[in-house]
């Protein structure tokens, strides 16, 4: 061990949601912490998250929100931890928030008060933060885990990875936590990209090009195995939320959504009206406007642009009079039953978030500590737990860190 070495009770490494909540939390009960990360600005994933105002947790945050390889594991962490909870933390910083949809809590002012609240209460309960630092290796010792870093060496008998995942590699995310895992033999479930656009190639590129910018209404689902559960396939939710034509795809909160579980091959399911009786709307239409041209009276439905280009990829044509009631089924069918399928995603660069990561059966459920490692500990994204868009994620950050904080 070097001559000069930097004691402490606690190492964290990674200053980001999970991680600042975590020395905060635990340099409360009295642990000396010391919070390291590579990057100079701490938090910049906070920062930028929910266009800039922090959808920092979900009011109805529960385990069936959240993917994993074991979907029990969560639950001890959430019910320890909630919402509820953190938004005291909130009040008691005196920032003002508001529900946006579904349960999404957002800060009335800037992302910024969630990071300037996370590092004002490390500071208050005496954490170290050193940020702009890189750490160079990690090993175990008797005398405990010695970090090496661009800033000198650190010592202490526990140790919390709380780097976050591969998603968003402009910010400096890494695979850090999965390589610190896997280095002291723990299970990795491998990674992939999650609540990301979806791409595609052919004729549907060609319309997504021709429609970027134009969203609506759907409700979409997948044709994924799903996740299995109790020896049982459960099979993938739908998502009715808005649906974003993009030069590349599709995005919008219910294509993120479903891309948590479409994995490739698969193809997506698509409900282009799920408010709407297509047919029924059609038929009425036809009974008393029948010169209108089939793909007007669509556009009274749909977006003008989308059902425009729905026409021109099915062939549909004609005045709504020249329709047939079986033919006006058939159009219906497709419309609330768009079936297509992805190429791909695109990836961890605009990927909100990481799926997959350190093993939950390597892991106490109650503490985040490893089993097989005494004193180590995994936080937040880097665990294999993924929560579907809207403050899920943020929720587990906090409920995760929360735990290990009072294991330590």
């Amino acid at each position: 061990m070097p001559a000069t070495v930097e004691r402490y009770d606690v190492i964290v490494i990674g200053a980001g949601a999970a991680g600042l909540f975590f020395a905060s939390e635990a340099g409360r009960r009295g642990r000396r912490v010391v919070a390291i990360d590579h990057a100079v600005k701490l938090g910049e994933k906070i920062r930028i998250s929910g266009g800039g105002r922090c959808n920092f947790t979900n009011i109805h945050a529960k385990p069936a929100n959240f993917i994993s390889g074991n979907p029990k594991f969560c639950i001890s962490a959430l019910s320890a931890f909630t919402p509820h909870d953190f938004l005291a933390r909130v009040a008691a910083a005196k920032i003002t928030w508001h529900e946006k949809k579904l349960g999404q809590l957002f800060c009335d002012g800037s992302a910024q008060q969630i990071v300037d609240m996370l590092i004002s209460g490390c500071v208050a309960a005496g954490v170290a933060l050193r940020a702009g630092v890189d750490v160079l290796s990690v090993e175990k010792e008797t005398s405990g885990f010695i970090v090496t870093t661009s800033a000198g060496t650190f010592c202490a008998p526990r140790l919390v990875i709380a780097t976050g995942g591969k998603s968003i590699p402009k910010i400096g995310a890494t695979e850090f936590g999965c390589k610190v895992a896997k280095q002291f033999g723990l299970g990795v479930v491998e990674p992939r990209p999650a609540l990301v656009p979806l791409t595609f190639e052919g004729d549907i590129k060609e319309m997504a090009k021709t429609l970027a910018g134009v969203s609506l209404d759907a409700l979409v689902s997948c044709s994924a195995a799903g996740i299995a559960e109790n020896g049982r396939t459960k099979k993938p939710p739908a998502f009715r939320e808005g649906l974003l034509f993009t030069h590349r795809g599709l995005s919008g909160p219910s294509i993120l959504q479903i891309s948590s579980y479409w994995r490739e091959g698969d193809v997506l399911r698509i409900d282009c009206a799920p408010a709407a009786d297509v047919f029924g709307m059609l038929k009425a239409r036809r009974d008393t406007r029948g010169k209108v041209a089939f793909q007007t009276a669509l556009g009274e439905i749909l977006p003008k642009r989308f059902a425009q280009e729905i026409c021109k990829a099915y062939g549909w044509s004609g005045n709504l009079g020249d329709w047939s009631s079986e033919k006006l089924k058939e159009a219906s069918v497709k419309i609330h039953d768009w079936t297509i399928k992805p190429s791909g995603s695109e990836g961890y660069r605009t990927a909100e978030v990481m799926l997959g990561g350190v093993d939950t059966d390597g892991l106490n459920s109650k503490t985040m500590a490893a089993k097989s490692v005494n004193g180590l500990f995994f936080i937040g994204e880097t665990v294999d737990v993924t929560g579907w868009l809207g403050g899920y994620n943020f929720q587990w950050a906090w409920a995760s860190a929360y735990a290990a904080s009072q294991a330590v």
